[in-house]
């Protein structure tokens, strides 16, 4: 029998303390910042525990400040922390932020090397309990923190399928961590391999595919064992191909404009919890875009990189303003 206790979805990855500058340019120039969490994982895990799932979060921090800081807030979240692990030998990853302005991409220097969730690796999945696993997301962030992490990326995968969960695999691509672009390129795919839902950027694709199109790029992974492939599109929206509901479909759905882009920090995030969160509703894969649309642009109104999730009533309240779109 499943433990009741047990979570429904498992994370894993690193997440990092972040400081983000009060006041636009360059950091050398900024004097205060505000304190926060950061990482592509923990986005996603935060916006699925808003969402009322039951998400556990499996990674190392630092025996410090900042790794309590960052226990502290996922716990706040709603997720299960049984799993993080704080390592008295290795410090916690940081992260500063510049303010950008006019909607561009903000610079970001990161301060990882050697960091607690660098020593991740297949014993930190040793008292995993699987037993109530529905499903398991994954980035191409761990396995590029070193090679026990890898080793660590691709024993979940591994355990999440023989648990009988669905996984969605999003690549993250985080080209100045790994020692080459073949090396990333080989490692990432053979993750996609074991993944149900694979959720690349449409550059992401094409580096690791080798293809152009949206169409070409998701038959690369169709034929690889995925079930489906949504392709993220940026403010253009997303791009479905895949065999959920029995039968293969292909599409787009266009994006929901934003006037005012503030922050276009995991807007990425954002979408892949919206789009697996429908998934795992039992909703369409046409319904699941739609909401990884819009979660992607109330992702960009606001500073900070998980701040614009919503929980299940601010999510109900924004389907409602598009009745034409969320029926």
């Amino acid at each position: 029998m499943p433990n009741q206790h047990a979570p429904e979805i498992l994370t894993f990855g690193e997440a990092m303390t972040m400081f983000v500058a009060e006041t636009p340019g360059p950091l050398a120039d900024v004097e205060h910042f505000q304190r926060r969490i950061a990482g592509a994982d923990t986005n996603v895990a935060i916006g699925l525990a808003r969402l009322g799932f039951h998400v556990a979060w499996l990674s190392r921090v630092g025996a410090d400040g900042f790794g309590e800081f960052i226990r502290q807030t996922l716990e706040r979240e709603g997720l299960d922390c049984r799993y993080l692990t704080a390592d008295p030998a290795h410090p916690t990853g940081l992260l500063f932020k510049e303010r950008a302005a006019g909607g561009q991409d903000p610079k970001v220097s990161y301060f990882r090397r050697g960091s607690a969730a660098s020593q991740l690796s297949c014993a930190d999945a040793d008292h995993l309990d699987l037993s109530a696993l529905k499903h398991l997301h994954a980035t191409g962030i761990p396995p590029a923190l070193s090679a026990s992490a890898r080793e660590l990326s691709l024993h979940l995968l591994q355990q999440a399928r023989a648990a009988g969960a669905s996984i969605s695999f999003d690549p993250n691509l985080r080209p100045s961590l790994w020692r080459s672009e073949e090396e990333m390129r080989d490692t990432l795919n053979q993750l996609a391999s074991l993944a149900d839902w694979v959720l690349p950027g449409l550059a992401e694709g094409r580096l690791l595919s080798g293809r152009d199109s949206p169409e070409a790029i998701a038959d690369f992974y169709l034929e690889r064992g995925a079930k489906a492939v949504v392709i993220k599109l940026g403010p253009e929206g997303g791009y479905y191909r895949g065999t959920l509901g029995g039968r293969e479909e292909s599409f787009s759905v266009p994006g929901f404009p934003v006037t005012d882009v503030v922050d276009t920090v995991g807007a990425g995030d954002a979408f892949a919890v919206g789009v697996i969160s429908a998934l795992l509703d039992g909703d369409h894969p046409r319904q699941a875009i739609q909401r990884g649309n819009l979660l992607g642009a109330e992702a960009v109104k606001v500073i900070g990189d998980m701040e614009g999730l919503p929980d299940r009533q601010r999510l109900k309240a924004l389907t409602a303003t598009f009745p034409e779109i969320f029926a």
